[in-house]
């Protein structure tokens, strides 16, 4: 079965970093687009970053970019979000998931996903 196992977040200070890794399972790794995305108390799931398959083209949210990189070691099937400069409103569950797409595109529609890794920044 598809499984896409999130982990590394945690509780960091205004400015600081973590780089939360997924963990994939259960499908041809390097046929899909792969996501992170986070959910907030109240707030709509957002879409945070994405990386293609193919050709390894990458997307963020406005908010992040500069601050975020999305990359992945395919021999290990794994995908990593490096989060620099983290603010008090990147607090969320970020979880990664397949994306619908071909091409890396953050509004995709989501194929599957699994337990997200809390990450929460104070001020």
């Amino acid at each position: 079965e598809v499984q896409l196992q999130a982990s590394g977040g945690g509780l960091v200070q205004a400015g600081g970093s973590l780089r939360p890794s997924c963990a994939a399972s259960g499908f041809t790794f390097d046929d899909y687009v792969i996501g992170w995305f986070r959910q907030a108390p109240g707030k709509e799931r957002e879409g945070v970053s994405c990386i293609s398959g193919s050709d390894d083209s990458t997307d963020y949210t406005n908010s992040v970019k500069g601050r975020f990189t999305i990359s992945k070691d395919k021999a290990k099937n794994m995908v990593y979000l490096q989060m620099k400069d983290l603010k008090p409103e990147d607090t969320a569950v970020y979880y990664c998931a397949i994306q619908g797409d071909r091409k890396c595109n953050l509004q995709s529609a989501l194929s599957a996903w699994g337990q997200g890794t809390q990450v929460t920044v104070s001020s």
